[in-house]
């Protein structure tokens, strides 16, 4: 049985990789600022730890808290995500470090705190975003984030490999979660407008992708994008 800590997994993205796994007969954890509004989908297989990423107490009390539950950790989804969005002339240092220390910082610290207990056959897989790769107005912060993540996420495959411990990156495109529930109605249809497959994503379809990434025994270094097409439309992937 494998088992799985996922960190933001009491929403959005992360909480679909939570009752996905969980329903598979799988052990997960969760590490948040918060339990999730409704209780998992399977609660006797999951682990809530309220915590942050951005704090390495918090990270070494989760990671003691799973290990003393289910034994082990064999997979990480770093999915943790805050956003502030805002051009670069009214972005504040406070709101940039807040990005920071949360997308790519967090992923860092947990992955730093968790590598030393992995064995062969783990994977690491991040969550990136569109933002990382093409520039969008508004996203200095979150997009340097994302970009920091998939450079972090290039190294530790390269470094892990010999250990037989895969990482990965994968990149959603535009997701109905609670990072795009402001959007107006106005700002959505625009945004629809440009994604191929004529719709926004869900968290479960992400989801899938983050599961299957996990056990591709023979991908490392990867970088999986689940846009609906929106990076084709850029010229590339």
């Amino acid at each position: 049985m494998t088992t799985w800590l996922v960190t933001g997994g009491s929403r959005g993205i992360g909480r679909a990789v939570v009752d996905h796994v969980a329903g598979a007969g799988d052990n997960v954890a969760s590490l948040a600022r918060s339990v999730g509004a409704e209780p998992p989908a399977v609660p006797n297989r999951v682990l809530e730890v309220k915590g942050d990423v951005t704090d390495e107490n918090s990270i070494r009390r989760c990671v003691e808290a799973v290990t003393e539950r289910f034994g082990s950790i064999d997979v990480v989804v770093n999915s943790a995500g805050v956003h502030r969005g805002r051009r670069i002339d009214a972005l504040a240092r406070s709101a940039w470090d807040e990005v920071l220390a949360t997308n790519l910082t967090g992923a860092f610290e947990v992955c730093r705190a968790i590598v030393p207990l992995l064995s062969r056959g783990s994977a690491i897989v991040n969550v990136g975003a569109v933002v990382g790769l093409r520039g969008f107005p508004g996203d200095a912060a979150y997009g340097s984030a994302k970009a920091g993540l998939s450079g972090l996420t290039q190294v530790l495959a390269v470094e892990l490999a010999q250990r037989g411990i895969r990482v990965n990156l994968v990149i959603p495109g535009f997701v109905d979660t609670d990072m795009t529930a402001g959007l107006t109605d106005r700002a959505r249809a625009r945004i629809v407008d440009k994604i191929p497959a004529g719709r926004i994503g869900t968290a479960a379809e992400i989801a899938e992708v983050i599961v299957a990434v996990a056990r591709a025994t023979y991908m490392t270094g990867a970088t999986v994008p689940v846009d609906g097409g929106l990076l084709a439309t850029f010229g590339g992937g």
